[in-house]
């Protein structure tokens, strides 16, 4: 069982998966390996729903609602709260994205699933990997004290 106060670990251990496997399925699809690509989206799009129950969970019961304070001092503050409002912006933008976008690639509209991937894509990744970011700086540069 997992620990409450160990969620934000795992959530930031599922947005690093979840960049890995969208980095997979890029490269997958670039190989022209449709069914790993697949495997992987698919995969992707999995661990960003258990991610998001997670992390609402945690912020929601765990946390009561109460943001956790970022302590960093100086010029810090500006390059985090820059990453934290882009990321939360695109996030709630590419969850939609990324539904429609998979949901375009499995009715078989390429096409379409093309158009919007290309946008998509470096949006997820962006979101990923900035998430796994504000937990480094959250948590472990500048833990709450």
């Amino acid at each position: 069982m997992i620990a409450e106060e160990d969620l934000p670990t795992v959530n930031a251990a599922l947005n690093g998966s979840c960049a890995v496997l969208l980095f997979c399925g890029f490269t997958a699809i670039r190989s022209r390996r449709i069914a790993l690509h697949k495997t992987c989206m698919i995969a992707a799009l999995f661990i960003s729903i258990v991610f998001l129950g997670s992390y609402l969970y945690y912020h929601i019961q765990v946390k009561a609602g109460k943001p956790t304070e970022f302590t960093g001092q100086g010029w810090i503050r500006g390059i985090y709260f820059t990453v934290l409002i882009s990321h939360t912006i695109l996030a709630a933008l590419v969850a939609p994205m990324a539904v429609f976008t998979a949901y375009q690639g499995i009715r078989g509209r390429l096409s379409r699933h093309v158009k919007v991937a290309r946008w998509t894509l470096p949006v997820w990744l962006y979101v990923s990997i900035t998430g796994v970011l504000v937990y480094w700086m959250l948590y472990h540069l500048y833990p709450e004290k």
